[in-house]
């Protein structure tokens, strides 16, 4: 990493557009667009990767590494909008007039099922082992339950065994622990874009890895195929690419189902991915963290570790946690599934840095192995909640004649509101994402996605009845005063694509 002068320099190499996102994602709020318009005028580090040069970067202190000034950068670029968020938050009878977000994709529909749970006799134990530090890896007891409950839910072909399981706080630890021990200072993952841009801070921030993204459009251009595809073609282009500007690309992380397309890759896509892999020598991380949330019967599911054969089971790694299917983001329980006995070691020895406490791992191994409660109770009653939310929430935007994308899993729409920008530039969708806010909705601008083309956003439809009304009338607010300003859109690709209206 570079040294920052006192007064301005270039930032380090990081990722492909780090910082166009102008910090509108962070851990501490999925995709919450987190900004204010002050941000929008400010000059901003580029830290940036595979093509196109650095800018200046001034958000140095006297006070502080190199490092900890682009660390610091992060959470002041973040946490700008996400304050100006909390600062004014709806609440129907202390602020009916606050900001209703739909831009942090958050599971808000299942509290009464979850507290009634958690608060079970069952649940309040307290020894010595648990308040003592534990194997770093996580304690057995939980790690026999993780395997046996991913073994059902995954529907893997032979019981995974607990040896090869990680316990740690959250996905976005996985991610960082991951991306520091597979890589070298400046080496690179693949991953499809638009996705969950806070990864970039996850990998970059510890490991100083890039991300080479394999960028996707909207548009179809061969019968039988879908917007946003992701093809073996477009991945060997993308490395092809890394390779020529002396970028080594050492991983591919797939999103599945995918944020925030809420996509799913069928599981011959999903062989032809990891086959990709193994030709290469790459490692996959597969973050499977929604893979309960697919509601919709029609869609078919299917996890990597449920798939008859692995092309290279050292170099693929899963990752699941508990923050979106059991709406419990604020808990911090993510796992770790691999078979590189290595790979386990490594990322447990950081695990000192992440782990949980001994309660909370003791709570998630009972709650883990109820799974009549689970089957019989919650997962039913969460996927009948998250339909009729999403079927709400699709049914304004119809009403309004807004294309949009949808399989039926996640908590998110992927909304094509192209038609309503002045010009087809990221400087008009940040214009419109700060007209939602102004109008008290919040909501996801394409742009943190590291989507290219401008104009797409993220309605996260996870919330209360109550909530999504009022959302939904703002947005319709918006969008008819911002309807008349538009240039004529019979030049984009508005038409809802088949089969993704759903």
């Amino acid at each position: 990493m570079s040294t920052l002068p006192q007064k301005e320099s270039k930032a380090p190499t990081a990722c492909v557009g780090l910082a166009s996102t102008q910090g509108l994602d962070s851990n501490c709020g999925d995709g919450l667009g987190r900004e204010c318009s002050r941000k929008l005028r400010q000059k901003l580090p580029e830290l940036c990767g595979v093509g196109g040069p650095t800018t200046t970067f001034s958000s140095y202190s006297s006070h502080l590494s190199s490092r900890g000034s682009v660390i610091k950068w992060f959470w002041d670029s973040a946490e700008e909008g996400y304050r100006t968020y909390h600062m004014d938050e709806y609440d129907e009878d202390k602020n009916p007039k606050g900001i209703i977000n739909l831009g942090t994709s958050e599971n808000k529909l299942c509290f009464d099922l979850l507290s009634w749970r958690l608060s079970q006799s069952d649940m309040l134990r307290v020894e010595p082992s648990l308040l003592q530090y534990p194997d770093w890896r996580g304690h057995l007891f939980l790690r026999e339950e993780v395997a046996r409950f991913l073994s059902f839910y995954c529907k893997s072909p032979s019981p995974l065994k607990p040896e090869n399981v990680v316990v740690l706080n959250g996905c976005a630890s996985l991610f960082s622990a991951l991306a520091t021990v597979l890589c070298e200072v400046g080496e690179a993952f693949l991953i499809p874009a638009p996705y969950y841009g806070a990864i970039k801070q996850h990998v970059y921030l510890y490991g100083n890895v890039q991300l080479v993204c394999v960028s996707l459009d909207s548009e179809v251009t061969e019968p039988g195929t879908r917007p946003f595809q992701l093809t073996v073609k477009k991945l060997e282009m993308a490395l092809q690419g890394a390779n020529s500007e002396g970028v080594k690309v050492k991983g591919l992380i797939l999103i599945n189902p995918w944020n925030p397309l809420g996509d799913i890759y069928s599981p011959g896509e999903l062989q032809e991915y990891l086959e990709f892999a193994k030709r290469h020598e790459l490692h996959v991380m597969v973050d499977e963290v929604y893979m309960l949330s697919v509601f919709e019967d029609s869609v078919g599911y299917r996890s990597v570790l449920g798939l008859e054969r692995l092309p290279d089971p050292q170099r693929t790694h899963v990752m699941w946690a508990t923050s979106k299917d059991f709406g419990m983001s604020g808990l911090r329980f993510g796992t770790l599934y691999t078979e590189n006995r290595d790979v386990a070691t490594a990322v447990a020895s950081l695990c000192r840095y992440h782990g949980l406490s001994g309660l909370v791992q003791y709570q998630m191994a009972q709650l883990l192995q109820d799974h009549d409660w689970i089957n019989q109770v919650y997962l039913p009653e969460n996927h009948a909640r998250l339909k009729a939310a999403h079927t709400y929430v699709s049914g304004e935007l119809r009403a309004l004649g807004i294309p949009f994308l949808s399989r039926g899993a996640g908590f998110f729409i992927w909304v094509d509101l192209r038609k309503y920008l002045p010009k087809l530039t990221f400087e008009e969708e940040m214009l419109l994402w700060r007209k939602f806010l102004d109008n008290k909705v919040l909501l996801s601008a394409g742009k943190v996605f590291e989507c290219k083309e401008p104009g797409w956003f993220r309605l996260v439809f996870s919330d209360k009845a109550h909530r999504l009304r009022l959302g939904m009338q703002r947005v319709r607010q918006v969008l008819e005063g911002q309807s008349q300003k538009a240039e004529d859109p019979s030049s984009y690709q508005t038409q809802e694509p088949r089969g993704q209206h759903r």
